[in-house]
């Protein structure tokens, strides 16, 4: 038991550093993401760079190649000729050699070696007393006794592949020369030197091999500093010519920054913000046609304020006055429909529908008037901290009769905790009532589902039918005023076409938020979400707006489609963000 105490506090510790350098890396790279997004300037550099980078690769890598090629091309063909040179005298003094050895006895000359003397004039030892930059090596196969060396140069220097070759090329009689380039340690030196040794046989009856050693260590060397010239060039370059693309970037993207800003805060409203026009290239013209539109902008939206003003102004006028007449035609409406029983069938008829419409006109100018105050920014709430599920309790007792008469029956979703919010209870109501009204007019009499939800910050109430549903698109064209989804409708309980409109406004001046799902044929949900707190930003929705088992439809269908497991799907608890 003790050993595994003691492992598992050290599993959750590992667990939390790599979880928190994974936090981090994930919100490291979400910065980098954002600011690369952001700036333009950051994007142009950030090219230049990468393409400068490859151009300048593929120039060095190219230069680089041909440069080396040109140079070790011109040493091995320099090495080439002397060797050749080199092997023609050694052929000649080995001539001299045998013609010397087939002279009678008495006719012979005792000079020296001709290999010697071959070999002085090769070493440079003679003559004008210069050295060369090679080493030879003549090996006699039949009698070593006979093999010349120069400098520090051994038989084991030789690459065995290279002596395979030349003797296997001996065997069928062939004399052409062949060429290995490696690192050789010559005898007295502590490092190995890049070689090309050039190997050849001389008289194949006599088996002698012929090695030449070039040394080009010093071409090695020039073009290693050749290649770090072109990389320090290189990087150079690059480094300059992102230089290039962020002053010429700056020049065109420090005015464009300024139009942004400036466009920003004309569009929060000040319609005074001008820019600073500088010179007559593009961006000058830019900025004059900027301010020109800034001021057309602001002309034409003050025209428009003060018709809306007027509008506005003229709706709350008309509404007022008409409250005058219409309370002396509903006056002597009333009268008229106390006494219809004592009127004939037809003017009775008609003392009803006058009833009727009169109600529906009280209503439609009380909406003009609530409109008009939101218009004008006069409405206020009047808060208090009420449980939800009693509102929603009272809108259904107010629409109860309603229901009756379409033969509708509402479904209750309430949880067993109570719903404290801080709201304007006479607002709420309305739009629950609003809601419902709708829901019992396009419910085609089917059930009615009103469902309560609640979270630490908001509460929520969706209401939902089953009835001719919503097209796409007309899930935010609902809250238009006077907006109808089906002009040939006509309404059933007299609605004046801007319930939903204040609804909307009633919701937004909470804080909250009103939205609309549905689909033709599977009905229609309406959702009202508020903040539990006045004033508090609203960031989820303790309510799903689709409906549960639509989701769950989707879901399974995704199963179906698709042999790939998918997180369960709840009961619609999830958060949205609007």
């Amino acid at each position: 038991m003790p050993p595994t105490t003691t492992r598992r506090p050290r599993r959750r510790t590992l667990r939390q550093i790599l979880g928190g350098v994974r936090r981090r890396a994930r919100r490291l790279v979400g910065r980098v993401r954002r600011v690369w997004r952001r700036s333009l300037q950051l994007q142009v550099v950030t090219s230049t760079l990468v393409i400068s980078v490859i151009v300048v690769v593929v120039l060095g890598a190219f230069l680089s190649d041909q440069i080396n090629n040109s140079v070790i091309e011109g040493r091995q063909q320099s090495a080439a000729s002397d060797a050749s040179a080199d092997r023609l005298r050694i052929a000649d003094a080995l001539t001299r050699e045998q013609d010397d050895q087939a002279k009678p006895a008495d006719a012979k000359n005792v000079p020296a070696n001709p290999l010697d003397e071959v070999m002085d004039a090769i070493i440079g030892t003679g003559g004008d007393g210069s050295k060369t930059r090679y080493e030879v090596l003549i090996l006699n196969r039949a009698e070593p006794g006979q093999s010349r060396a120069s400098g520090n140069v051994t038989p084991r220097d030789v690459p065995p592949a290279l002596q395979q070759m030349l003797r296997r090329q001996a065997e069928k009689f062939i004399d052409r020369p062949q060429r290995s380039t490696q690192p050789i340690r010559f005898a007295g030196e502590a490092q190995p030197t890049q070689t090309l040794v050039i190997g050849a046989m001389v008289n194949l009856s006599d088996g002698y091999e012929v090695y030449h050693f070039f040394p080009i260590s010093d071409e090695e060397q020039m073009l290693s500093n050749v290649r770090l010239a072109i990389v320090v060039v290189g990087f150079g370059l690059v480094l300059l010519l992102a230089a290039i693309a962020y002053l010429v970037t700056r020049q065109v993207v420090s005015p464009v920054r300024l139009a942004r800003q400036a466009a920003e805060r004309l569009a929060a409203g000040k319609l005074d913000e001008r820019l600073k026009v500088r010179g007559e290239d593009d961006l000058a013209r830019l900025a004059t046609s900027f301010n020109e539109m800034a001021v057309n902008l602001a002309l034409k939206i003050h025209q428009l304020e003060e018709l809306s003003q007027v509008q506005r102004q003229f709706v709350s006028d008309v509404s007022h006055e008409l409250r005058t007449p219409l309370t002396t035609v509903r006056m002597a409406a009333d009268l008229l429909y106390d006494a219809r029983e004592d009127f004939d069938p037809m003017a009775s008829r008609s003392a009803e529908l006058m009833q009727a419409q009169l109600e529906r006109f009280e209503s439609m100018l009380a909406d003009l008037l609530e409109i008009s105050r939101y218009d004008a920014g006069a409405a206020d709430l009047d808060l208090d901290s009420v449980d939800v599920r009693d509102v929603v309790l009272r809108a259904i007792a107010d629409s109860e009769a309603l229901a009756e008469r379409h033969s509708t029956r509402f479904e209750l979703r309430l949880p067993n905790e109570p719903c404290l919010a801080e709201i304007d209870n006479r607002r709420v109501e309305r739009i629950l009532r609003n809601l419902l009204f709708n829901a019992i007019e396009h419910g085609e009499g089917r059930d009615i589902v009103v469902t309560v939800g609640a979270d630490r910050d908001a509460v929520a109430v969706a209401v939902r039918d089953h009835g001719i549903g919503l097209k796409g698109g007309e899930e935010n064209l609902v809250f238009d005023r006077f907006w109808r989804a089906d002009p040939s409708r006509a309404r059933t309980i007299g609605g004046t076409g801007l319930g939903l409109a204040i609804s909307r406004e009633d919701a937004s001046l909470h804080g909250g938020w009103l939205q609309a799902w549905g689909q033709p044929g599977e009905g229609s949900q309406f959702r009202l979400t508020l903040p539990r707190r006045a004033g508090v930003d609203l960031k989820g929705s303790p309510l799903s707006l689709v409906p549960p088992e639509i989701e769950m439809r989707r879901t399974w269908r995704g199963h179906q489609m698709t042999p790939v497991l998918l997180p369960a799907v709840g009961d619609g608890g999830g958060h949205d963000v609007d």
